[in-house]
C-alpha cells in the first residue's frame, strides 16, 4: 500500500489529507471517513451515462457514513489492526472522490469515449474497499449488531458484478457513428444531434460552448491520445449542433457590450480564489498543483523552493516525507483552470502569462475529415440563415456565430465562410445602429479577411471599404472602430490592396483620426495600419498630407510603433515635413534616450533618415538637443545590433557635420582676413 500515498486526491479533500499520516489520531482519521463518505454519498453523478455507475458509490457510501457515525459515538481509541486497515479505507475513499472530481472536470463527450475506463477504475476500487472491509477486525470494534450488517452489506454489494453498461456502450456507439457519418458528408438531422446532447447533459447554447472549449483544451492537452481525432472530430460537431439546436439563443453580454471604454484603469478587482486552490505555503492561486508524499497539495514552485531550502517535512503537517517526489494534480488543475476562465484570472506558469483558460494549440483539423466537413455544414448553414433572416436580434445571434466560428475554427472554416457567400451580407451590417451586431459584424470581417482569399472578396465587395470607414469614423464603440482598423490593416498586407487603401483619402484621414483620439489599444491598431500603407511610396504625400506625422509623434512615447511609422515615412519622402514640425527631432531624441528597446531602434533609424534626405536642417536640430551625444553612445553600447549600427551612423552624421561647419567657417575667416601687404600696395 506504500504506493498508494502518492495518489492524486481531489481539490475538497486536499486540506483533509493529512489525517491519514502517521501523526493523525483515530478520531481524527474517523471524521475523515464521515466526511469523505458523507461528500461520496451526496455526489451528483458527471454524466447521466455514467449515473448507475456512480449510484453504486454513492450507496456504498452511505452504509458506511452509518458505520463511521456510530465509530465516533463510541469514542476511544481503536485496536492497532483497525486503525491501520481505516486508514488504508480512507485511501481508497480519497480515491474514490478524486476519480468524481476527475470526471466532473472533464468535457462530457470524452467522459463518454472513455467510459469503459471510467466504469473500469470504480470497479477496481470497490474491490479494493471490499478487501479491506473483509479484513476489518469488526468483532474488536464493539458495533452493534445492525451496524455490523451495514459493513457486511457494504463487501457484498462492493464485489457484486456491475450491471451491463448497455446505455453508456448505446450512446457512444451512435455519437461514433454520427462521426462516421459526417465523414461521408450526410448532414446529422436535428432531432438526432437533440438527442444525443439530451442523453450528455448538454441543454443549452451556454452549456454547448463550455463543453467545446473544455475539449479543446482537452485536445490541446493531449489527456487522451486514443480518442484525438474523434474528439477533433466533435468539436466540429457541437459547433454545428449549437448553430442548429441554439441558434436563437441571445450571445453572451461581454460580446453585445454597448459602451466599452478599452482605456479605462477601473477595472474590476478579481475575485478572490476559493480556499483549496490557494497554495497553502503562499497563500496564492495554484498555477501548477502537485501532491507531496503526504498527500497534501502544493503549488509546484512553492513546495520546490521549500525543498530546496533543504527541508524535508511536509509544510502542513510537519510529517517526515519519505521522499520529495511530486505528483501533478491534473483534477485540480482543470477545476482552478475553469475557474480562471469563467473569472476572467490569468493563468500563469512558469512567469508566462496566458489568457484565461486558453488551451494549447490543438492538433490541426485539416486531416480529420469529420472535423472539416462539420465546418463545411455549419458555415453553409450560418449563412443561410442570414441570408434569410429580416431581424436585427436574430441577425446579431447569427453574426454572433459566425464571428466566433471564423475565430476559432481556423483557415478551413475562414474558406467555408467566404466560399458560402457570407462578405456581401456582412458588409450592410457594418453600418447597422445596432452597436452589438455591428460590432459582431466588423469582427466577423476582421477574422475573416485573415484568410488570403477573403481579403479579395472583402475588397471586391460593393461598399465594403466604405463601409469599414464609416466605423472607423462614427462607430458605435471603440472597440468597432478598433476591430476596422485592423481589417484595414489585414487587407494592407496585400501590396495592390495597400495601393488601393492609400489612395482613398477617407481611409487615410479615418485612420490618422484615430492616431489622434482613440484609446490605447486603438491607437495601437491604427498606428499598425499607418506603418503598413506608409510602407508604399506613393501612399506617403497622402498621409503626411492627412496629417500622418503629427498623429504618429503625438503618441511617440505611448505606443512604441509610432516612432516606426516616423521612421517609415522619412524613408519614403516625408523627411522635409517632419523636420518642419516643432519640437520632432527632439521627441525621437527623447525616445530614442528613454523607450523601449524597438523604439529606441526606431527613433535612431528616424533620426539617421532625417539628417539624409533633410541635411543640415536636421542635423543643426539633431545638434541642438542637449545630451544627444550622451543618448547615441548609450544606444551604441546597449541597444540592439541594428539599433547600435543606426547609433554609429547618426553620430558620423553629426561629427561630419560638425566638422564641415569648421572648415567653412575657416574659409569665411580666411576670405575676410586682409594682410598689411595688400594694405600698403592700396
Amino acid at each position: 500500500m506504500a504506493n498508494a500515498r502518492t495518489t492524486t486526491p481531489s481539490p475538497s479533500t486536499s486540506s483533509s489529507s493529512s489525517s491519514y499520516s502517521s501523526s493523525a489520531s483515530d478520531q481524527d482519521i474517523l471524521r475523515s471517513l464521515r466526511r469523505l463518505a458523507r461528500d461520496l454519498a451526496a455526489a451528483d453523478p458527471p454524466a447521466p451515462f455514467l449515473r448507475a455507475v456512480f449510484a453504486s458509490v454513492s450507496r456504498r457510501a452511505r452504509l458506511l457514513l452509518a458505520v463511521f457515525d456510530d465509530l465516533l459515538l463510541l469514542g476511544g481509541a481503536l485496536p492497532r489492526s483497525a486503525s491501520l486497515c481505516l486508514r488504508e479505507v480512507l485511501l481508497v475513499l480519497q480515491r474514490f472522490k478524486a476519480v468524481v472530481a476527475d470526471c466532473a472536470a472533464r468535457s462530457r463527450m470524452r467522459l463518454l469515449l472513455q467510459s469503459d475506463e471510467v466504469a473500469a477504475r470504480v470497479r477496481e476500487l470497490q474491490h479494493d474497499l471490499a478487501t479491506l472491509l473483509d479484513i476489518l477486525p469488526v468483532a474488536d470494534l464493539g458495533l452493534a449488531d445492525d451496524v455490523a450488517d451495514l459493513l457486511a452489506l457494504a463487501s457484498r454489494q462492493c464485489r457484486r458484478p456491475a450491471p451491463e453498461a448497455a446505455v453508456e456502450r448505446e450512446l457512444k456507439a451512435g455519437v461514433l457513428a454520427l462521426i462516421q457519418e459526417v465523414e461521408r458528408e450526410i448532414v446529422p438531422g436535428r432531432e438526432r444531434l437533440e438527442a444525443i446532447l439530451e442523453e450528455v447533459a448538454i441543454n443549452d447554447p451556454a452549456g454547448c460552448s463550455e463543453e467545446i472549449e473544455t475539449l479543446e483544451r482537452e485536445i490541446g492537452e493531449r489527456v487522451a491520445e486514443r480518442w484525438t481525432s474523434a474528439m477533433i472530430a466533435l468539436v466540429g460537431l457541437l459547433r454545428y449542433a449549437k448553430c442548429v439546436l441554439f441558434s436563437a439563443a441571445t450571445p453572451r453580454p461581454l460580446d453585445s457590450k454597448v459602451d466599452v471604454d478599452l482605456d479605462s484603469d477601473d477595472a474590476a478587482e478579481p475575485p478572490a480564489p476559493p480556499q483549496d486552490f490557494r497554495c497553502p505555503i503562499s497563500l496564492d492561486l495554484m498555477r501548477d498543483p502537485v501532491v507531496s508524499s503526504s498527500g497534501q497539495t502544493y503549488d509546484r514552485e512553492s513546495i520546490t523552493r521549500w525543498f530546496g531550502a533543504g527541508k524535508s517535512t511536509c509544510p502542513k503537517t510537519g510529517q517526515v516525507l519519505t521522499n520529495l517526489s511530486l505528483v501533478p494534480n491534473k483534477a485540480l488543475k482543470n477545476l482552478i483552470s475553469r475557474w480562471c476562465r469563467e473569472n476572467a484570472v490569468p493563468m500563469e506558469v512558469n512567469g508566462e502569462t496566458g489568457k484565461p483558460g486558453k488551451p494549447e494549440p490543438a492538433p490541426p483539423v485539416a486531416s480529420n475529415k469529420a472535423a472539416v466537413e462539420a465546418a463545411r455544414m455549419t458555415a453553409s448553414f450560418l449563412v443561410k440563415k442570414l441570408s434569410a433572416s429580416f431581424s436585427p436580434g436574430s441577425d446579431n445571434r447569427v453574426v454572433h456565430e459566425l464571428r466566433q466560428l471564423a475565430k476559432s475554427g481556423g483557415s478551413g472554416s475562414r474558406a467555408f465562410i467566404g466560399e458560402a457567400g457570407a462578405v456581401p451580407l456582412l458588409v450592410p451590417l457594418l453600418t447597422s445602429n445596432d452597436a452589438a451586431l455591428q460590432l459582431n459584424a466588423v469582427t466577423a470581417v476582421l477574422n475573416l479577411s485573415i484568410l488570403e482569399a477573403n481579403k479579395k472578396r472583402i475588397m471586391h465587395a460593393d461598399g465594403a471599404v466604405a463601409a469599414l470607414c464609416e466605423v472607423m469614423g462614427s462607430g458605435a464603440t471603440w472597440r468597432a472602430k478598433e476591430n476596422a482598423a485592423a481589417t484595414v490593416l489585414s487587407l494592407a498586407a496585400v501590396h495592390t490592396y495597400r495601393r488601393r487603401l492609400g489612395r482613398n483619402p477617407r481611409v487615410v484621414e479615418e485612420v490618422v483620426q484615430l492616431v489622434r483620439t482613440g484609446p490605447a489599444s486603438t491607437k495601437k491598431d491604427a498606428l499598425a495600419a499607418l506603418l503598413c500603407l506608409s510602407a508604399e511610396r506613393e501612399n506617403v504625400g497622402r498621409l503626411v498630407g492627412a496629417g500622418a506625422a503629427e498623429a504618429a509623434l503625438s503618441a511617440v512615447g505611448e505606443e512604441e510603433s509610432a516612432t516606426a511609422v516616423l521612421a517609415s515615412l522619412a524613408k519614403r519622402g516625408g523627411a522635409d515635413a517632419i523636420v518642419k514640425i516643432d519640437g520632432a527631432v527632439a521627441r525621437l531624441v527623447a525616445e530614442m534616450r528613454r523607450g523601449t528597446e524597438w523604439s529606441r531602434e526606431c527613433a535612431a533609424a528616424a533620426l539617421v533618415l532625417l539628417c539624409r534626405r533633410a541635411g543640415a536642417a536636421a542635423v543643426t536640430q539633431v545638434l541642438a538637443v542637449s545630451g544627444v551625444e550622451w543618448a547615441i553612445w548609450e544606444l551604441m553600447g546597449s541597444g540592439s545590433e541594428r539599433a547600435r549600427r543606426k547609433a554609429a551612423s547618426l553620430g558620423r552624421a553629426c561629427r561630419r557635420f560638425a566638422a564641415a561647419n569648421v572648415v567653412q567657417d575657416r574659409e569665411c575667416l580666411t576670405s575676410t582676413t586682409v594682410s598689411p601687404r595688400a594694405v600698403a600696395a592700396a
